[in-house]
């Protein structure tokens, strides 16, 4: 592999400022940054771990040749992720004469803000969305501010903005979309191949010229922390205010975000975000779709990946159980070598999966559902969007010719210390008429495969009972029910 170049300094845009910096340490957010460094007070700390979205700016970046904004929680994305990219800030929206934006004027007219702290991540929020959609539903708004809260309008009024924003100017003629081209040509010359190191000893920063590169210091470095979102690292930093460095960033390596189909396979490469596989999945595997539009808010989507989900091994991490039960494979690399398992084997205990010193998750292989074949995922918590699992149950069937089941494999987060598999439970099914009978019996079995936790989240006795009925609701949906289970918002007005 060749040698790529290196240099010592961290490159972007701060709204229309070029910013070169050789002073960054490994574990500075882009919030700090703003605040402290630059005095750019608009960007707000609230929670500091990515749920209030206070803090939200908008980032561009090139994908594919493309130039993408995408809402994120300055709080928790770190300076160094940031190289080759377009920042943002509430401060830019400021017109040559003083004027508000539309977005702002919006929000002035239709009252949606009372105190204010958390407004500048309203209208954030609101502008990349309107750059996307002028013209939104209300469905469309509500997805789009999933991540940031309010303590004092209620939200309809903030809505009532939104979709008057148009009224106030054309999108078309905003300067971020004006000049793009102009932008598009300023990213693309940051981006010289070259690896950026800062720093020395361990109090370093690392962001790999391509994924070769990246494997080649994943070997070198093997303690070294990976940040793919910092959707979790981050919170290791602000809120346990652990140590990280030295750092590898991978959130911006395009070898990474690869998304392909073939053979009834998807294969999504590690880096890929859980916005850009939304598209695929929903349209080839509806209800995992529907369970990525409910990870987070849009700022965390943005910036989440899928590979770091499965690399992170958390037992409450919401893709491994449904790629668990559609047989999903995993592959893992070290230097030039990579090897293959099956996405279960990989979790081994709490804390520990199968990969060895410098090996790094590279993609993951997910099977299409054969024709007949039935699938489901379902996520129990607290509040329906933007939270934390109390447990997640999914379900792939295969039925023969008479009803009875052929195969099947259900797999939950949150009832033990790993994604894990109902295996009693699968056996006492298998070979079984599909029947209300058959699967209360197997509902017998749980107690075989789990014993969970009382935890903040959920009592032991709730996730039990809550694991049991999730296979109920699945017969129930498989079977013919004319009514459905769970009503969107949209659809119960």
């Amino acid at each position: 592999m060749a040698n790529p170049a290196i240099r010592s300094e961290l490159r972007f845009i701060l709204n229309g400022e070029d910013v070169r910096l050789t002073d960054v340490q490994p574990d500075e957010t882009l919030l700090d940054f703003l605040r402290l460094r630059r005095s750019l007070k608009g960007t707000k700390e609230g929670c500091a771990e990515g749920d209030c979205g206070a803090c939200t700016v908008l980032v561009g970046r090139l994908l594919a040749g493309r130039l993408v904004y995408e809402s994120v929680n300055a709080c928790i994305r770190f300076l160094g992720s940031l190289d080759a990219t377009h920042v943002v800030t509430v401060e830019h929206l400021a017109g040559a004469d003083g004027a508000l934006h539309p977005v702002q004027q919006a929000l002035v007219d239709f009252h949606g803000s009372q105190c204010g702290f958390c407004t500048p991540g309203f209208v954030m929020s609101l502008y990349g969305l309107w750059m996307r959609s002028p013209d939104p539903s209300v469905a469309e708004i509500e997805t789009a501010l999933q991540g940031n809260l309010c303590r004092c309008t209620g939200y309809e009024s903030i809505v009532r903005a939104a979709r008057a924003i148009s009224s106030y100017g054309e999108a078309g003629q905003d300067p971020l979309l004006v000049e793009r081209a102009a932008v598009t040509e300023r990213l693309a010359a940051l981006r010289d191949g070259a690896r950026v190191e800062i720093g020395s000893g361990k109090r370093r920063l690392i962001v790999p010229a391509d994924v070769d590169d990246f494997a080649f210091l994943r070997e070198a470095e093997p303690d070294a922390t990976v940040v793919a979102g910092s959707t979790d690292v981050g919170l290791w930093v602000t809120k346990l205010m652990r140590e990280i460095a030295p750092v590898i960033f991978i959130g911006g390596l395009d070898g990474l975000k690869t998304i392909s189909e073939g053979n009834g396979v998807i294969t999504i490469g590690a880096g890929v975000t859980y916005s850009e596989a939304f598209a695929s999945l929903s349209r080839r595997i509806p209800a995992l779709g529907q369970l990525v539009s409910r990870i987070g808010g849009e700022q965390v989507r943005n910036m989440g990946t899928i590979g770091g989900n499965i690399a992170n091994g958390s037992p409450i991490g919401d893709t491994p159980p449904p790629l668990i039960a559609l047989g999903a494979r995993l592959t893992l690399r070290k230097g030039m070598e990579r090897r293959t398992i099956p996405l279960e084997d990989f979790f081994i205990a709490y804390g520990k999966q199968d990969r060895r010193a410098g090996e790094f998750v590279e993609k993951v292989e997910v099977p299409l559902p054969a024709e007949g074949e039935k699938f489901a995922v379902y996520k129990v918590t607290k509040r329906r969007d933007e939270d934390i699992t109390a447990t997640l149950g999914a379900f792939w069937l295969s039925l023969d010719k008479d009803g009875t089941v052929k195969d099947v494999r259900i797999a939950y987060g949150g009832m033990a210390a790993t994604p894990k598999r109902a295996c009693a439970v699968e056996k006492a099914l298998i070979g079984k008429p599909w029947t209300e009978s058959t699967v209360e019996a197997a509902m017998e079995k749980y107690a075989d495969d789990f014993s969970p936790l009382t935890d903040m989240r959920a009592t032991a006795e709730y996730r039990a009972l809550a694991a049991r009925n999730l296979l109920m609701r699945f017969h129930v949906e498989t079977t013919g029910a004319k009514a459905p289970t769970q009503v969107s918002r949209d659809r119960a007005a």
